[in-house]
């Protein structure tokens, strides 16, 4: 790197990169045994979250040039923020590595490849609810006419890497979108349900079980129009502006007085939704409507829980028995929405299946919104390990509460040869399953 561009990124870091949130790290090392990267690089510090921040703070004061391995460092962090709870003293790691990516993307010439995707992406699919819609519906088209057969028979995949090969092979075929009629209880509570992107397109049957159970537990269940993707991907990939300005329309789509609840079915999603306080903190009037609207979030779980779905279940008849049931954490759910044992609760309160917990459940998976097209290496190494472990308990279906992570576990199922022993589900669909066909 030119001396000019080293004193540039130099810059970038001094503008982006918060000081007071890189000073709060005691390098107390609390956080290596949380980081899926620092375990799997055979304990490189480098690839840990004290290692990173004590990069990010030597880039800022010019104390070491910027290259190809630091840059490296930085892009193999997941994100998953499992280091943020078990900090004792509460490094927003999170957003440092936010703010660190978007320095980097202002200063960094970028690939024409690298721009035409962050413009499709960014400016395009994941701004715009009806492009997202118009991409899974050609989705739907090459999984039904036959193309896809087609495409598999002359061997075109094999032209890609291997891992978008699997994931093509265990994409869901969306469902037909119509008006749902599920039975209504008496109204107890009204929310609003954060529908997302992917979660409204690809997996729009997910979406439409989680209104029906909310609706036969007692909930009034309003869709606000104009409600845009989340933002998590553009904010976790530094695209922090654009990221605000999916926060900005969500919070006038949902500003609706009657509502006791925004409630959603994506522990990613619902993890950048319940920070868009911090994210418009700098704007006075928007970061008191982005309280508001944080104060509301929940999580499709703990909303279960409240409506009291353990007893629900616990008093259904016992039909036929479901086997060994699982569960892997989604890491933001867990690490940044504080919600653990809503999920795992709901599980055991199912009488026709045993329970039993995945071993390092809160360790990451390796999806990681697009981490595992990124990073390929790492990703693989992630899911290798938690399929070991899935082997290990034996389980007859693995429970996810995020879409990412239940594709990463699809992908991990058919690569371990378990597809016919072993399903993957959203705890949604398992419950709606147990709830409507009795």
């Amino acid at each position: 790197m030119t001396t000019a561009l080293q004193e540039k990124m130099q810059q970038a870091f001094v503008t982006h990169v918060d000081d007071d949130r890189l000073m709060d790290c005691m390098r107390c090392g609390f956080c290596l045994p949380a980081c899926p990267t620092y375990i799997h690089s055979g304990f490189d510090e480098t690839q840990s979250p004290r290692g990173r921040i004590a990069l990010m703070k030597a880039i800022r004061d010019g104390q070491i040039m910027w290259d190809g391995s630091v840059e490296e460092s930085f892009d193999l962090c997941l994100g998953c923020r499992a280091c943020e709870p078990a900090c004792p003293a509460g490094v927003q790691y999170g957003t440092l590595i936010e703010e660190t990516r978007e320095a980097i993307l202002s200063v960094k010439p970028q690939s024409l490849k690298e721009k035409v995707v962050r413009k499709g992406a960014f400016d395009n699919l994941f701004a715009d609810q009806k492009k997202m819609q118009q991409a899974v519906n050609l989705v739907t088209f090459y999984q039904k006419s036959g193309l896809q057969k087609v495409v598999r028979k002359i061997g075109f995949l094999e032209l890609f890497p291997p891992f978008m090969k699997e994931m093509e092979s265990v994409l869901p075929i969306p469902a037909k979108r119509k008006k749902p009629e599920n039975e209504r209880a008496k109204v107890k509570v009204k929310v609003a349900f954060f529908a997302g992107c992917l979660m409204d397109t690809l997996f729009n049957e997910t979406n439409r079980n989680t209104i029906a159970i909310l609706e036969k537990l007692g909930c009034e269940v309003l869709i606000p129009e104009n409600q845009q993707c989340c933002g998590a991907l553009h904010g976790h990939s530094g695209e922090l502006e654009k990221s605000k300005r999916n926060a900005i329309a969500n919070i006038k789509a949902f500003e609706l007085d009657e509502i006791d609840f925004i409630v959603n079915n994506a522990g990613g999603c619902g993890a950048f939704l319940g920070e868009y306080d911090k994210l418009l903190s700098n704007d006075p009037i928007l970061f008191e409507k982005a309280k508001q609207f944080t104060a509301k979030q929940i999580d499709i779980s703990s909303l279960l829980i409240k409506l009291g779905i353990v007893d629900y279940l616990e008093k259904l008849p016992v039909s036929s028995s479901l086997g060994l049931v699982t569960y892997q954490d989604s890491c933001h759910l867990r690490n940044v929405t504080g919600v653990k044992d809503e999920p795992r609760d709901i599980l055991k309160a199912v009488q026709d299946c045993k329970y039993v917990e995945l071993p390092n459940a809160d360790l990451c998976c390796g999806s990681a919104g697009i981490y595992n097209l990124l990073q390929p290496k790492m990703a693989s190494l992630l899911l290798e390990s938690k399929m070991q472990k899935v082997k290990e308990v034996s389980a007859s279906t693995v429970i996810t509460t995020n879409p990412g992570c239940l594709l990463q576990m699809k992908v991990g199922i058919e690569r371990e040869g378990l597809s016919t022993t072993t399903q993957a589900l959203h705890l949604v669909d398992f419950i709606y399953g147990k709830m409507f066909y009795q």
